[in-house]
């Protein structure tokens, strides 16, 4: 940075801040972009799994009801 005796206002601060929150916000909103389709692919997979696992576990835990007459 170069020593320049010009003092620092309160709109310069504004405009720097503006152009890092800019570039992040920018940034964040391309992952996002990416992001969703895997956000999706992973709740279908632990939608399936949860009913994988609660078929399996209904099966074992079924009651099976016998009626013999004497």
């Amino acid at each position: 940075m170069a020593n320049d005796d010009t003092p620092i206002s309160s709109d310069d601060i504004r405009d720097g801040l503006r152009s890092i929150v800019g570039d992040a916000e920018d940034k964040a909103q391309e992952s996002a972009k990416k992001l969703l389709p895997v956000a999706i692919g992973g709740g279908v997979l632990l939608l399936l799994l949860a009913y994988i696992i609660g078929k399996r576990v209904g099966k074992t835990k079924s009651t099976v009801v016998e009626i013999r007459r004497i």
